[in-house]
């Protein structure tokens, strides 16, 4: 039975055989993922990996910092301010974009 730390997913399992050609099961930490955008699944630009460092170097200090790319806030704010003048209906927006646009509305 392995020890409770290992049983559960965030160590990853990784099968060697030994040099006396036994299977053993090892376990390693996963690395951290790249982030990504939550519309367009594209790689976020200027947001280190690693744990290490502050706040500032971890995500982006705009609106939607860490969360959307550039592109994607820039659509969601155009449709935002389309929502409050009025030229547009919030059932018009597609399902992705339309909790961010929400969050940008209520404030």
């Amino acid at each position: 039975m392995p020890k409770p730390m290992h049983r559960s997913r965030s160590f990853k399992r990784v099968n060697r055989i030994t040099s006396t050609g036994r299977n053993v099961l090892h376990y390693r930490r996963g690395k951290p993922a790249m982030p990504h955008c939550a519309i367009c699944r594209q790689e976020l630009n200027g947001i280190s990996v690693s744990v290490k460092g502050g706040k500032s170097r971890r995500t982006n200090s705009r609106l939607f910092g860490g969360v959307l790319c550039s592109r994607c806030t820039s659509e969601v704010v155009k449709l935002g301010s389309r929502i409050e003048q009025g030229d547009m209906k919030l059932n018009d927006i597609g399902i992705k974009q339309r909790s961010f646009v929400l969050q940008l509305v209520a404030h």
